[in-house]
């Protein structure tokens, strides 16, 4: 810095750029023994541009820098599974697609449909000349024809056959099958499986021709109304955050995008890799949120004053942050100084 022609460009450049005051620094004065003092002649000073700016005491954030990924609730995500055990026969669903709560997504199967619509027919059947003997009996017994023990008899086995076609009754309905649509001329081999909710299918695990059986996931439907943020912090990061701050996150793929979000929930339980599970509500869903995607988020933690000076007035060299500060009139002095906030 021999040349006082590169001092005076120097200056020119890092000091008149104080008129940049919307990004600010926090700048702490370090030792300036090896300063650099810059006297200008009072021609170089009316031929060059030179603003001056103060070292003010503003409020700034302290910003966190967490990730996390895109989540959905317990109550939002819903396996479908078949009532019972059968043969897969129809489905034309694949991921991604949407569906309507209570549409038809799957047909099932198996001769116990037929096998159980037959017994509820049956003991319907058996109630009904159940009740005619129970009555005969009673009509007995009044006339001292028949003992009381026969009547008792007959009724036993007439609630036994109204226990069994209420259980029959509520397997039925379980399959989705009507017991009062059921008759001699209308039984069916096939179940319907319908949409629990209304949202679109992350995951189709079955096949036509497929035999499932109840503990088989059929399919996974996603309401996509409540997909929050499930973002990973540290613990003493999570001591800081309270419900209603607010987040603001970005993809890798598209950082420039930016989703405002509100922290809804803060786990009090730290997981086995030291991290604690913080919710957060987006402002407002995208379909590009994706459940699982990785995604960064910047939290404001706190807010203090700090010395700070506009961004531009500071620059580097070698590896180290210098300001120029006013000595006398026409003469300046580098110092170095340790940048802190940005």
């Amino acid at each position: 810095m021999n040349n006082p022609i590169i001092k005076i460009i120097l200056i020119t450049v890092l000091i008149a750029s104080c008129k940049n005051k919307n990004k600010s620094t926090e700048a702490e004065s370090a030792t300036s023994a090896n300063a650099t003092i810059i006297a200008l002649t009072a021609n170089q000073a009316k031929n060059v541009p030179i603003e001056t700016c103060t070292i003010t005491s503003i409020k700034m954030p302290q910003i966190t820098k967490v990730n996390g990924s895109i989540d959905v609730p317990p109550q939002n995500l819903v396996s479908v599974s078949s009532p019972s055990g059968g043969y897969l026969t129809q489905t034309k669903l694949l991921p991604g697609m949407t569906v309507k709560k209570g549409e038809e997504i799957a047909t099932i199967t198996d001769q116990q449909f037929i096998q159980l619509q037959q017994d509820y027919l049956s003991t319907k059947s058996k109630i009904h000349f159940a009740e005619i003997e129970y009555n005969r009996q009673k009509v007995l017994a009044e006339n001292e024809a028949t003992s009381d023990k026969s009547v008792q008899f007959t009724n036993a086995e007439l609630q036994q056959n109204k226990i069994l076609l209420a259980a029959i009754a509520e397997k039925l309905q379980l399959l989705n099958i009507s017991p009062s649509k059921i008759s001699t001329t209308n039984i069916q081999k096939t179940i319907a499986l319908y949409a629990p909710i209304t949202g679109f299918v992350n995951k189709v695990n079955v096949n036509i021709g497929k035999y499932v059986s109840p503990s088989d996931v059929l399919f996974e439907i996603i309401n996509p109304k409540d997909i929050h943020l499930n973002l990973k912090v540290f613990e003493q990061v999570a001591q800081t955050l309270k419900i209603g701050q607010r987040v603001t996150a970005y993809s890798n793929t598209n950082p420039l995008k930016k989703y405002d979000c509100e922290i809804i929930l803060v786990n009090k339980a730290v997981n086995e890799n030291g991290l604690v599970e913080v919710h957060c509500h987006f402002e407002n869903y995208s379909p590009t949120l994706i459940v699982g995607m990785y995604m960064n988020a910047e939290i404001v933690t706190q807010i203090s004053l700090h010395n700070a000076l506009p961004l531009d007035c500071v620059t580097s060299f070698e590896g180290k942050s210098y300001v120029f500060a006013v000595v006398k009139s026409n003469t300046y002095e580098m110092i170095e100084v340790h940048t802190g906030i940005e």
